[in-house]
């Protein structure tokens, strides 16, 4: 049987309507803008997060660092992506951890922050990917007889791991 990973990344920018995309939108900025200092060499004039990676790739860590901001908002998820649900709309998209990552920002300009959250979930055994769906099931010890859940096939839903 094969194994997979899916994984769902949204994109938080300051076109985010939703309050919980704000919050962080507005958390991570303001951690960005402080930890940044930690990498921006004195003399250079750099403002925005891509040029800071070209004079200093240790700058890499603002990432983590800055998702630090994220966690508790996460946390409030209570390890379900409530924006994605399976073809019925009855369960929600399960994750067990999550990848923050800077697409850009710049310490001057608030609407240039930019950044994509990857949720990934637990390991489900795939029994089928037809229609434009994932079949999956969480039952990953059973051999037989197996409860499902079907996800639409759609931008940002990958899967991210496959062991057979």
């Amino acid at each position: 049987m094969t194994k997979v990973r899916l994984a769902y990344r949204t994109v938080i920018d300051y076109k985010s309507n939703s309050n919980w995309d704000k919050y962080i939108f507005e958390d991570t900025y303001k951690e960005y803008i402080i930890q940044s200092q930690l990498f921006n060499i004195k003399e250079s004039t750099v403002t925005s997060f891509r040029e800071l990676l070209n004079i200093n790739e240790k700058a890499t860590q603002l990432h983590f660092l800055t998702g630090l901001a994220a966690q508790h908002y996460v946390d409030q998820l209570k390890g379900n992506f409530y924006r994605v649900t399976d073809v019925l709309g009855k369960h929600f998209f399960k994750f067990t951890n999550y990848e923050l990552d800077i697409i850009n920002t710049d310490i001057h300009d608030i609407t240039k922050h930019k950044i994509g959250i990857t949720f990934y979930s637990p390991l489900y055994i795939l029994l089928n990917n037809e229609n434009n769906q994932y079949l999956v099931t969480a039952e990953v010890d059973k051999k037989t007889g197996f409860q499902t859940l079907s996800f639409q096939m759609q931008p940002q839903l990958a899967i991210c791991y496959y062991e057979i």
